[in-house]
């Protein structure tokens, strides 16, 4: 008799142990820390080596460019002849998914010339290290990936 009894607690101390588990604290902050791609960024002047929009590679729009992400959110690209003059930043990203490589968003904004302004989005970070920052952005319109690759100089 007493086995019949010890079972069914048993069950239920399980059970409450799992229902313990499952539960979770929401009101904790998981968002990615900007700073260190920020430092990693504003360490140097940088190169485009990777753009591929939507499976065409026009990385050689941006040959001979060096990208320069200074403070007050200011982005130069010179070539000596030419400068171009856009805004950048890196902020986290509040959506709530479970993709990691959303968690931070690199902005990138140009007004011209049209290979530049094409560069204009919210990027996801893929991967940064000291001398690479990929990042990725699949369009909302049609669908399609681009990739962004800054190779530092």
């Amino acid at each position: 008799m007493k086995k019949l009894i010890l079972i069914p607690a048993l069950f239920c101390l399980f059970m409450l142990n799992v229902a313990s588990m499952c539960s979770s604290d929401d009101s904790s902050s998981s968002s990615a820390d900007p700073t260190p791609v920020i430092n990693t960024a504003t360490s140097g002047t940088w190169k485009v080596t990777s753009y591929v929009s939507s499976g065409t590679d026009e990385t050689n729009h941006f040959t001979g460019y060096n990208f320069t992400f200074a403070s007050g959110n200011v982005l130069t690209a010179t070539n000596g002849t030419n400068t171009y003059t856009g805004n950048w930043s890196v902020t986290s990203d509040d959506s709530n998914d479970d993709n990691p490589s959303s968690d931070l968003d690199f902005n990138i904004a140009f007004a011209t010339p049209t290979d530049f302004a094409d560069l204009t989005d919210d990027w996801d970070v893929v991967s940064h290290t000291a001398t690479t920052i990929s990042l990725i952005d699949v369009s909302g319109g049609n669908g399609g990936t681009d990739i962004l690759v800054f190779t530092k100089n």
